[in-house]
Formats: structure tokens, C-alpha cells, sequence
């Protein structure tokens, strides 16, 4: 590796999440997609054919390109800490879509690892990149909604079993709703409020077995092991409190705007899934009347999945810290599973990890220019 010029970027797992992050990582100038992996060797062929990229074949071959810097590891929940080992293990950083993990124990090993050889790990969701959280916290920063106190967030729908051809690894432990949709939600509760402190939590599963509803697939039966329907409240160190409901059980669709309730007034931001958005604030009114929203003007990067692999690459190159980090999909993991240990045993559960700040990207940062 050389440490100058454009990163060289590697992919292993060519499943359904592959096609947003290679749009989006075969368009910015200052990283170089030039391999791509799965166990499927045909699939990643078909993928690396479709976006333009010179070579495919299995995780090996991605891991033993001489010029990849930084693997992007797409494989399911339950290897993202194997693949990410065997990164670091081949002298790469590491990019994990969330979680980082399915336990506290392998996520740990991974961060100390990288630790160990002074390499780094990014974290998804980057999301929280984009103009919806970073143009919310600098509006926070700026007092237009006072101090935030408490926050309410809702996703909920009949679940993925509807539109993805193999759905079983979305109701198997390390996804559910709480696992697979909660890093986008809990995340931006973090970017807003710090770390989390406690939590207290009760879930169900809606039903014992589910059905494969599209593709060559379709009617196969699957068992659902791990709860479908989670209602969560968690308190931040500041003193804040925060309510939410995961669910795949839910006929009525609702995946839109984390509520922030200020001293001062109240703010919509937009689906924590999405990098763009409404941002609006409103402040005290008739009760009995339609609030009066107003529009903030967005600040910041209109992108897509690929944009926190973007940053870590130049924080590389510059030596600099990256935004997305283990720590914080750490910190998150952890507090994820402490809201499932808060399920089974039925008592408020304390999260024993922390993080920092977490900054905000610059209002210029601009990933479609060459800057390496």
C-alpha cells in the first residue's frame, strides 16, 4: 500500500446492500473500488462487471490484493466480526455495515485488533453524515430548540420478509428490528444527546415462523428467533430520556422523523435510513391547533452509503480521525444488546461503555471533488 493518491477500496459480500455502497464509491475520485468478494463467486462477478470494477472472486482474493486499503464488509450480522478479524489480520482498515458485531465480546476483539496493528474500523450507519442529522445538530448547537431533553422515534412495518429474496438473517440473532433498523435510529439519538447511560425494554415475537414472499424462494417457512416487536427507553449520561419502537410486525408503515423535544421547542428530524431530508422546528402553540413547522435550509453533503468509507479514506491519508467510528458502533452494539438483556430479565439494564463527541463533518466537504 502505498499511503499517497486515491485509496483502493475492496468489497466482499455482493448481496442487496452492494449496489447503493458501488454507486456511490465508483463516483467519488478520491477512492478506487478494484475488487470485489462473495462466497457466490458469480454474483461478485456480476457485480464487478455491473459498476466497473476489475476484479472479482471470493473474500480471499479481496483480501489478498496488494493495493486494497480498506475492505467494506457487507456479509450478514453473524461473520461481520470473522471478516473484519481477517482485514485487520491481512494489514487492511476496515469498514463493517452495521452492527459491528452480534455480541460485545467478538466487537471488542476487532476494535483491539485494530488497536494492536494501528489499523482502524468505521462503523455503519453514515447516515448521519448527511444534510438530515448535520444540519439538526448544528441547529442544536445554535439554541434554536434550547436544550434537548427527550426524543421519541418510531419504525415499524410487516417486515423484511416482504421484498428480500433471503430474509432468514433478518430474524436471527444479531437483526430483528432492534439490530438491523436500530443502529440508523439509536445513532442519531446518539449524535444528539451523547452516549447512553441506561435502558429499560420489553418485546415480543408477533410470530413464531415466517414465509420467504419474493424470488426462487418464494413460500419457504423459517423459524424467527429473536424478538419482532421491541419497545425501548433509554436515558442518556446527560440526563436526557429517549423512547422508541422497533417493529416487523406492524401493518401501518411509519419509518419518518426522530422527534427532539427542546426547552424551547421541538424538532423533526428526518428518517435516520436516509441521508437527506426535512429538518423543521416548531415552538409552543394553540394545543388545539396544527403546529407551525418551519423548514430549516439543509446544510451539508448530499450522498449515499459509502460516504463514511469517503471520510475515513482521507482521514487516512491526512492522519486524521474519522468521524464513524468502531467506538461508536461499539457503544451502540452495546447498548443494543443491553436493551435485548433488558427484555429477558425485565430490568432496566446499565450500558457500561461510553463515547466522546462525535464531530460534525465540515459544511465544505465535498466528496465528489479529488482532493488525494
Amino acid at each position: 500500500m502505498s499511503g499517497t493518491g486515491r485509496v483502493g477500496v475492496g468489497v466482499i459480500g455482493a448481496g442487496m446492500i452492494s449496489d447503493t455502497y458501488l454507486e456511490n464509491l465508483t463516483s467519488f475520485p478520491d477512492v478506487e473500488v478494484l475488487a470485489i468478494g462473495d462466497l457466490d463467486a458469480a454474483r461478485a462477478a456480476a457485480q464487478a462487471e455491473k459498476w466497473g470494477v476489475r476484479s472479482s472472486g471470493a473474500a480471499d482474493d479481496v483480501l489478498a490484493n496488494p493495493d486494497v486499503e480498506i475492505v467494506v464488509n457487507l456479509t450478514i450480522p453473524a461473520v461481520h466480526a470473522e471478516v473484519a478479524l481477517a482485514t485487520l489480520d491481512a494489514g487492511k482498515h476496515v469498514w463493517t455495515e452495521k452492527p459491528i458485531a452480534v455480541d460485545r465480546a467478538s466487537a471488542r476483539a476487532v476494535l483491539d485488533r485494530a488497536a494492536a496493528t494501528g489499523l482502524r474500523v468505521g462503523v455503519a450507519p453514515d447516515t448521519v453524515l448527511g444534510p438530515g442529522v448535520q444540519t439538526a445538530r448544528r441547529a442544536i448547537a445554535r439554541g434554536d430548540i434550547g436544550t434537548p431533553i427527550a426524543a421519541q422515534t418510531v419504525m415499524q412495518y410487516i417486515g423484511p420478509d416482504l421484498f428480500h429474496p433471503n430474509p432468514e438473517f433478518l430474524f436471527s440473532p444479531g437483526a430483528g428490528p432492534l439490530f438491523d433498523m436500530g443502529p440508523y435510529y439509536l445513532t442519531a439519538l446518539a449524535n444528539v444527546f451523547g452516549a447512553y447511560d441506561s435502558v429499560s425494554a420489553s418485546g415480543i415475537r408477533g410470530r413464531e415462523t415466517r414465509r420467504v414472499q419474493v424470488g426462487d424462494r418464494a413460500g419457504v417457512e423459517f423459524p424467527v428467533t429473536v424478538p419482532t416487536l421491541v419497545n425501548a427507553i433509554m436515558r442518556f449520561e446527560s440526563g436526557a430520556g429517549a423512547q422508541s419502537v422497533f417493529s416487523f410486525d406492524s401493518h401501518f408503515p411509519r419509518m419518518g422523523y426522530v422527534e427532539v423535544t427542546g426547552t424551547e421547542g421541538t424538532m423533526l428530524i428526518p428518517d435516520p435510513n436516509m441521508f437527506v431530508g426535512d429538518v423543521k422546528i416548531t415552538h409552543a402553540g394553540d394545543p388545539m391547533a396544527e403546529p407551525e413547522w418551519r423548514t430549516l435550509e439543509p446544510v451539508g453533503v448530499e450522498a449515499g452509503r459509502g460516504l463514511g468509507v469517503l471520510d475515513m479514506a482521507r482521514s487516512i491519508r491526512a492522519g486524521a480521525p474519522h468521524i464513524a467510528t468502531g467506538e461508536l458502533g461499539y457503544h451502540v452494539l452495546d447498548t443494543m444488546i443491553s436493551i435485548d438483556e433488558s427484555i429477558s430479565s425485565g430490568q432496566t439494564v446499565r450500558v457500561a461503555s461510553s463515547i466522546g463527541e462525535i464531530p460534525l463533518i465540515p459544511e465544505e466537504w465535498d466528496p465528489r471533488e479529488a482532493t488525494l
